[in-house]
């Protein structure tokens, strides 16, 4: 099984940046589906942005215009910049990856991974 290890996690003031990588274990393929979710215990776990087996990338609509995520097949890590950052952003963030996956399925963040790292906790103050 892949491992992923997430890293880069911190506190910020409201409006900074972090920076979010996840390491994998070995080299992800065009048929991995590869994504950040974040949850905390209040919400169920969402998804924040993916890259589908299909080459497609799908954020979600609260972090629009904010995050960015992409894909180093060199380094094998997934990272998200994560920039004019708010309180509500405030979350454990974690890497999830699943073969052969349907996008959307694997946006939606409901259904179970084939792998998924330990997470890494963001904390935004107003």
């Amino acid at each position: 099984q892949v491992q992923l290890k997430e890293s880069g996690g911190g506190s910020v003031q409201s409006g900074g940046s972090l920076r979010l990588s996840c390491a994998a274990s070995e080299y992800m393929d065009e048929t991995w589906c590869m994504g950040w979710f974040r949850q905390t215990p209040e919400k169920e776990r969402e998804g924040v942005a993916v890259i589908g087996n299909d080459g497609s990338t799908r954020i979600a609509d609260s972090v629009k215009g904010r995050f960015t995520i992409s894909k180093n097949n060199a380094k094998n890590t997934l990272d998200l910049q994560m920039n004019s950052l708010k309180p509500e952003d405030t979350a454990m963030y974690f890497c999830a990856a699943e073969q052969n996956c349907i996008v959307t399925v694997f946006f939606d963040g409901t259904a179970d991974f084939g792998s998924s790292g330990q997470g890494t906790q963001v904390t935004v103050s107003s």
